[in-house]
């Protein structure tokens, strides 16, 4: 039999997975991949222009693969690379106006899946769990 600690992992595994995929799902109209979409949201909420070393980290994928969607973001007209002043290799990526519109589409498709995901869950147990997650993410951030 399993441990709480086990099932906590598959469940926490297998959910965040399916959540992508039913967005994706509702994405695919716009012919947009999981990868693609997700970097696109991620440049968006950056508070600033991200490295894209930075940003292949927060998509969780590795430098080439990063490099080959950027370049096919790029060709598509909704990502600028731009040179750090500081270090010329370092290269910063933006959303242009028509990554910006995308993404409003992209985010407006989501909310629509999360909204219907959540739609029955009472409040106290959402809050709960997001309160676990937010702390597993801390704990996670905190390793060496």
């Amino acid at each position: 039999m399993a441990t709480v600690e086990e099932r906590f992992s598959a469940a926490l595994h297998s959910t965040a997975r399916a959540w992508r995929l039913a967005v994706d799902r509702r994405l695919r109209h716009l012919g947009m991949s999981q990868a693609s979409w997700l970097t696109v949201a991620m440049v968006a909420r950056a508070k600033a222009p991200l490295p894209q070393v930075e940003l292949a980290q927060r998509v969780g994928v590795e430098g080439a693969t990063m490099a080959v969607m950027l370049n096919r973001l790029a060709r598509a007209g909704l990502v600028e690379r731009t040179a750090s002043r500081a270090d010329r290799r370092v290269k910063h990526v933006t959303l242009t106006p028509a990554g910006e519109a995308l993404y409003e589409q992209v985010r407006t498709q989501a909310g629509a899946v999360r909204k219907t995901l959540l739609k029955g869950l009472e409040p106290a147990a959402l809050l709960a769990a997001t309160e676990l997650l937010e702390q597993l993410q801390a704990a996670l951030d905190a390793e060496p």
